[in-house]
């Protein structure tokens, strides 16, 4: 295919505005004329265009202004204001008038195929978006608290409202969750609130709220005398700590401190139902969240609450609100906060 050089041709014919539109006329192998658009320089008023090149595909079918007017239902001259405009934006001529008749150029002929095909390529786009909506996967992380109480029934719920969408459910710590997230590693997840400002292209949203208590072993309690306070067994117990490296344990740290308590701590670990379990063994006693997901106490632990000094853990959702899966992780995120009771 060779480029012809002939541009004295296209502009007496009055088809081309090089100042709106760069176009090559070209000749193929049998002869015939092709006029190639460069559009990456093409002034297009995008959010009209597609509007216009249907109605410039229905005057083709229907012949005239007026009959395309009637099947797609524009008046006359708001079909003839279009593909003036049309024209303008191309910057040829799309029409051969005389009178009160057009009919198409062989610009017109030419760019007649190319809006088809561009017409079919969008209405295959729309069919992927629709089948897109209706199946994928979400990637969502949670706390094994959040787990092991209101994320099951918020799975279920969302797998009835949306069966073609799978869900992978990424276990771990709220700060690594939390990175997760703002990295784009999953779509929201379920973490305690952090203590410090999170960045300002992610979303919170809270679910529940959870006061601390301090989980001791029931002989403590049932030892004659008036019985210790929270203070008194704290300073007194061996300490079981809730990992300072969470959110959670963070909040523990600074409630210590804040409440100047020394404590005489035995073991630090993360997981909240084997502190439970170390203090049904008599090892210690430990401040905990009185959590949904870690049900009922075991019978050889008693949970005394702080009175005014109670502090809670926030448990939210943390999620980048745009992206891909935008509409759908908003569905999961209103099912959870359902099931959570938000």
């Amino acid at each position: 295919m060779g480029k012809l050089a002939d541009w004295n041709w296209v502009e007496r014919a009055g088809t081309l505005n090089t100042s709106r539109v760069k176009q090559s006329l070209t000749m193929t192998k049998n002869g015939e004329k092709r006029y190639i658009f460069d559009l990456t320089i093409t002034k297009f008023d995008q959010s009209n265009m597609l509007s216009e090149l249907k109605t410039f595909i229905a005057v083709s079918q229907y012949g005239t202004f007026s009959s395309a007017g009637a099947r797609i239902g524009l008046t006359q001259s708001a079909v003839s204001a279009q593909m003036q405009r049309l024209e303008e934006e191309l910057g040829f001529a799309l029409f051969d008038r005389t009178g009160r008749s057009a009919t198409l150029n062989d610009a017109g002929r030419e760019t007649l195929t190319l809006a088809e095909e561009m017409m079919t390529l969008y209405a295959r786009l729309s069919e992927r978006g629709a089948v897109a909506a209706e199946s994928g996967m979400l990637r969502v992380g949670a706390i094994a608290s959040a787990q092991v109480s209101f994320l099951a029934d918020a799975l279920a719920r969302f797998r009835d409202d949306r069966p073609g969408w799978r869900i992978r459910v990424v276990p771990g710590v709220s700060l690594g969750l939390l990175g997760q997230v703002d990295s784009g590693e999953l779509d929201l997840a379920v973490i305690i609130k952090p203590p410090f400002a999170l960045p300002s292209e992610l979303e919170w949203r809270t679910l529940v709220t959870e006061p601390f208590v301090l989980l001791v072993p029931k002989a403590l309690v049932r030892g004659k005398g008036a019985p210790r306070s929270w203070r008194e067994l704290l300073r007194s117990e061996p300490f079981i700590r809730y990992d300072r490296g969470s959110f959670g344990g963070r909040l523990v740290d600074r409630f210590l401190r804040r409440s100047r308590v020394n404590v005489r701590d035995v073991i630090e670990l993360d997981e909240l139902q084997g502190i439970v379990q170390l203090v049904a063994r008599g090892i210690g006693v430990a401040l905990l969240p009185n959590s949904a997901g870690l049900g009922k106490w075991p019978a050889g632990v008693v949970a005394l609450e702080l009175g005014e000094a109670t502090f809670q853990r926030e448990i939210g959702l943390v999620q980048r609100p745009r992206h891909s899966r935008q509409a759908v992780a908003g569905a999961l995120a209103d099912c959870i906060g359902m099931a959570a009771g938000a």
